[in-house]
């Protein structure tokens, strides 16, 4: 799938959570007046994944102050999403993509290079979904580090 634009629907999606819940696009955004922030990883407990994932734990308070939401999505099963939660003390939800269909839908599955060879995985990805379900921000293959700064400024303007 291509990569979604702004003004663009976001396509919603309910997955399974850490905690054994669900959590899907549209109740967040039911309660979240600023919008959802919807970061994609490719696997948990690696050094760039937490990097990133505690990031946004780091600056939760400042976003959800801000009116948002914010959940990780990877393709990782759900027991290792909960061991993940549980070791960086991660307070948002983590929902399992495990057959990447999420991934896809938002763009952020695809080709990717490391060490000299090419495979399809998850493109470490962001999109802000505005509370009435369209893209306010997509932003690909980004960096684990200072990310959710950017995204803070561009957001928040702190």
């Amino acid at each position: 799938m291509a990569a979604l634009t702004p003004g663009h629907p976001a396509p919603d999606f309910t997955l399974t959570t850490a905690d054994g819940g669900s959590v899907s696009l549209a109740d967040l955004r039911a309660a979240s007046p600023a919008g959802v922030i919807v970061y994609f990883y490719p696997q948990a407990g690696t050094p760039g994944c937490t990097t990133e994932a505690c990031d946004f734990r780091d600056n939760l308070a400042s976003l959800q102050g801000a009116g948002y939401a914010v959940v990780g999505v990877s393709p990782d099963p759900v027991e290792d999403l909960a061991s993940f939660a549980a070791e960086q003390h991660l307070t948002y939800p983590l929902g399992s993509d495990a057959d990447h269909a999420v991934a896809d839908a938002y763009g952020a599955w695809g080709p990717k290079t490391r060490d000299g060879r090419t495979f399809d995985g998850v493109r470490r990805s962001t999109v802000v979904v505005a509370p009435d379900g369209t893209v306010r921000l997509a932003r690909y293959d980004v960096e684990a580090r200072g990310h959710v700064a950017e995204l803070r400024e561009a957001l928040v303007g702190a």
